[in-house]
């Protein structure tokens, strides 16, 4: 019988893939996601001489853009919840194109914050719509894989970020590559809103997928107000993990092209292959990070010291980052950096198991909601630091001195609020 439940099932997912073209479209949009993020980090050098901006002001740009962020991602948790994937990515995406448009026609600090502002309500849409849609198109089995594939557009977007702008800007201006790339992404949209449907609803998806699809047993209906999952201990353990390390990203997000043009004499042009470097580090950390813990797990460990332990070696290889700011060498420094990112990534892969360890299924998508915008708060202050301590002292070092050492207490934090890692029920 087992062996015949198993010809079953392999008929049954041979009936068709349609739904990792879904998937396609998904890691596109966050290509374009992070290709628009990360344009203003590569632009630092050429906006600040063109407009005459102090690192107080690009500070400030990036103030409200994480400002926005904080609100859209509990936002559009809820939006796509009401009017479905298909047309809450497709709003997500128009606000966020127009936005990222408008900073081709932006002079002032003020008006690139406006513009800023409107590109961090829309991009904050991409993955709770994201995970909506893999939540329609897949079992519970496939989830996670098809979720890490999309999600792998973001470090695919910052390394073709630094490569493919330069390039435009010198071409045709940094007015005009804001432009372009807007524009040719509206191409995504039609793509989506032509092949995107539930699957019940799309005429070309095969009866036998269709089952597939639809083989888990019905999500229980259970009601889990956040007047309740903001007094567990489990969602401030995973909340103010994030807290500390989102900042760590965005720093490196934003400023690493503007600090290894400071330091080590690149322009527009010379900085992409670093930049590249970095973010192909990043890749690896990610699925490395993964690996540790599914590995840790599978030799016998219990979750509890599989995931701390892997983000222990994480945050210790943060560490020499410390001493970014002295090396004179830039492929060391890109090394180290690159090392940091990667760590980063593998930390972050296993905090954001953490919802999932320890809370009923139904309660996940609010706690990684409130999650994502302590995070993003976060990224707010860290803006401001930077600003203040690069106009205040013109050294980095500050900054990477809190990127060394946030990962160490993200992981006290944890740990303290969550010393088993035990699930909450009845959450």
């Amino acid at each position: 019988m087992a062996g015949q439940a198993d010809g079953i099932e392999r008929a049954v997912h041979r009936a068709g893939r349609y739904r990792w073209g879904i998937v396609g479209l998904l890691f596109m949009a966050t290509v374009i996601n992070y290709v628009d993020r990360q344009m203003i980090g590569v632009l630092k050098p050429t906006l600040s001489q063109d407009l005459g901006w102090t690192e107080t002001d690009f500070a400030n740009v990036i103030f409200f853009f994480q400002m926005a962020y904080a609100i859209g991602y509990i936002g559009f948790g809820r939006i796509v919840d009401v009017i479905g994937a298909r047309m809450g990515y497709a709003v997500a995406f128009v606000i966020w194109q127009v936005a990222h448009i408008a900073h081709g026609g932006a002079y002032s600090v003020t008006q690139f914050a406006m513009a800023r502002f409107g590109l961090g309500i829309g991009e904050a849409g991409n993955f709770p719509a994201g995970i909506k849609a893999v939540t329609e198109w897949f079992p519970a089995k496939e989830r996670a894989f098809a979720i890490g594939v999309f999600n792998a557009g973001a470090n695919v977007g910052a390394i073709i970020t630094p490569l493919a702008v330069p390039l435009l800007t010198v071409a045709y201006g940094w007015r005009m590559a804001f432009v372009v790339t807007g524009v040719v992404s509206l191409v995504w949209l039609v793509a989506w809103l032509v092949f995107y449907r539930s699957p019940r609803e799309h005429r070309k998806l095969s009866s036998g997928e269709l089952a597939w699809i639809e083989q888990d047993p019905a999500d229980p209906v259970q009601a889990l107000p956040w007047r309740r999952l903001i007094t567990k201990r489990e969602t401030w353990a995973y909340a103010l993990g994030k807290f500390c390390i989102d900042p760590i990203w965005w720093f490196f997000l934003f400023w690493l092209p503007g600090y290894l043009g400071d330091r080590y004499d690149l322009d527009l042009l010379s900085f992409g292959p670093p930049l590249v470097a970095i973010y192909l580090l990043s890749d690896l950390g990610s699925v490395a990070g993964g690996w540790m813990s599914s590995r840790l797990i599978a030799g016998g460990r219990s979750v509890n010291f599989a995931r701390k332990a892997t983000m222990l070696v994480c945050a210790i290889a943060v560490l020499p980052v410390f001493f970014a700011q002295s090396i004179d060498n830039l492929w060391v420094a890109v090394l180290v950096i690159g090392i940091a990112t990667a760590a980063h990534q593998a930390f972050s892969a296993n905090l954001y198991t953490l919802p999932s360890d320890l809370f009923p299924r139904a309660a996940v998508g609010s706690v990684v909601g409130i999650g994502g915008t302590v995070g993003a708060v976060g990224g707010m202050l860290m803006a401001k630091y930077a600003g203040y301590v690069l106009d205040g002292i013109g050294s980095y070092a500050p900054l990477f001195f809190v990127a060394g050492s946030a990962y160490f207490v993200a992981l006290a934090l944890v740990h303290v609020l969550s010393p088993r890692l035990a699930r909450v029920e009845g959450a």
